[in-house]
């Protein structure tokens, strides 16, 4: 568990979605994951079949093989943060999977569920580009409108159309696109998860997609290292040789480049992620976040710099002009 002191030290070169919550509503404010018994377009064959090859949906949830009741995941997990943080609010955020992926009804069922519970101020609904149609966003809107926190989170992964292909993603970048102008539209919020280290990805490519996304506007950011797990066509790839992650040095590094370049309105709302031991391959440092953590502090120290300070570098207007 992290002490406060490493709270507070993240916190002050970045504008973390923790912070954000805390001032907004002057108390702490946890996420609860919860599974909702969605599945996938690129799963059940609407758009593919496998999923992406990076995907066995375990390593990004732990809630992954629970069962979809919501009251029960938001039970277990409110004692657990109340005992480890001293939280009493919380926001619902449906992460497994497209959850936006059913009928409207399905969604508002599932939705409403979870904020039946007075301590749950707002919901978090990840999804892809692709999966947000008209209704959804209107529904999404509508919970807005009764004071509600609400957060749209679209897996990107990258603004590259090349790499979303290769990775078999099942979406674009003009997916994308549409489904941010639309939420836009409705005065609803975006995160924008970006994978680091993806297949024929390196540093520049990270700096191109960053650079792509801040230019239509998200008011959130997810990064995450690529990570090799069990039962992915990825792992087959690392096995032959055929692919190699990142270092730890290096994901640490890119992280800070991707930092210092986003404006300091923009909330982060996580800089790494994790996969239990039982099933990542590699690389190892992914078991371990906050030496992750601390990693990217220590280089944001090093720097001397914080998030936003190289917003207008060279380097970032001869970005902006070519994405």
């Amino acid at each position: 568990m992290p002490s406060p002191a490493q709270h507070r030290i993240l916190s002050d070169r970045v504008n973390t979605f923790g912070q954000y919550l805390l001032k907004r509503y002057g108390q702490r404010v946890h996420k609860l994951a919860l599974n909702a018994g969605f599945t996938c377009p690129n799963r059940d064959g609407s758009k593919g079949q496998g999923g992406c090859t990076f995907c066995n949906n375990v390593s990004f949830s732990p809630n992954a093989q629970r069962p979809p009741q919501i009251d029960p995941q938001l039970e277990a997990g409110r004692r657990v943060l109340a005992k480890r943080t001293g939280a009493r609010r919380f926001m619902a955020y449906f992460q497994t999977y497209t959850n936006t992926y059913d009928e409207i009804a399905v969604l508002r069922e599932r939705y409403d569920s979870a904020l039946t519970h007075p301590d749950v101020i707002g919901l978090s609904i990840g999804t892809r580009p692709d999966c947000v149609p008209e209704a959804v966003l209107d529904l999404l809107a509508g919970y807005r409108a009764r004071g509600k926190e609400i957060w749209l989170e679209l897996g990107l992964q990258s603004a590259d159309d090349r790499t979303l292909e290769r990775v078999n993603r099942g979406h674009d970048f003009a997916d994308y696109r549409a489904a941010v102008t639309a939420a836009h539209r409705r005065g609803i919020p975006v995160c924008t998860h970006l994978i680091i280290g993806l297949p024929g990805e390196g540093r520049a490519s990270a700096l191109t997609s960053l650079e792509r996304v801040l230019e239509l506007g998200t008011e959130g950011l997810k990064l995450h290292p690529l990570h090799i797990v069990r039962h992915t066509r990825l792992a087959i790839d690392w096995q032959r040789g055929d692919y190699q992650p990142l270092t730890l040095d290096d994901y640490v590094s890119i992280c800070a480049d991707l930092i210092e370049r986003t404006p300091p309105a923009v909330t982060y709302h996580r800089l790494t992620g994790t996969a239990s031991r039982d099933i990542l391959l590699a690389p190892d440092w992914c078991s371990r976040k906050w030496a992750v953590l601390n990693a990217i502090e220590a280089e944001l120290h090093r720097r001397d710099s914080r998030q936003g300070d190289r917003v207008d570098s060279p380097t970032h207007q001869k970005l902006v002009s070519t994405a």
